[in-house]
């Protein structure tokens, strides 16, 4: 059986380019929800090795403009799995290559469901969790997990 521990993790990257430029001359915010969901998926099918669709997408934060030319450094990780559901954190930084500057600019959560040939969901192989920052980011993962099913419910009280 394949190890888990390698595959839990993704790092892609790229240069943005003039063509994904906004009207404020920064990158746009929905070209770097487009890569976020890529490098999501690709995460959530590489750990568990079954199509995924995306659930949720969550707490997606803009935290600061990226500009053209910068290299961009999506993290992946998977910090919760459920019995067929997993949920992927990803930090984004951008790095002006000319300074070597570094700046966070990015943050998000995707919940995904894993599903087999016929599209019906199929258990995730297990986290493993070892170090005290993965039982946090595991713990904040569940606490979230609550918050959307009681809105999920408050939502059909208001139908």
């Amino acid at each position: 059986m394949e190890d888990n521990k390698n595959k839990s993790t993704l790092i892609m990257a790229e240069i943005m380019p003039h063509e994904k430029e906004n009207f404020g001359g920064h990158i746009h915010g929905g070209y770097i929800l487009e890569v976020l969901d890529r490098v999501a998926y690709a995460c959530a099918v590489r750990y568990c090795r079954n199509y995924c669709v995306t659930l949720f997408v969550d707490e997606v934060q803009f935290k600061e403009p990226i500009q053209v030319g910068e290299l961009v450094t999506f993290l992946a990780s998977v910090i919760y799995t459920g019995k067929t559901s997993l949920e992927i954190g990803i930090k984004v930084e951008a790095e002006n290559l000319l300074t070597g500057v570094k700046r966070h600019t990015n943050s998000c959560y995707f919940m995904f469901v894993a599903l087999d040939e016929n599209k019906k969901p199929i258990r995730v192989p297990p986290l493993e969790i070892k170090t005290e920052d993965q039982k946090r980011r595991f713990k904040e993962a569940e606490n979230r997990i609550k918050i959307r099913k009681k809105v999920q419910e408050e939502k059909k009280k208001i139908k």
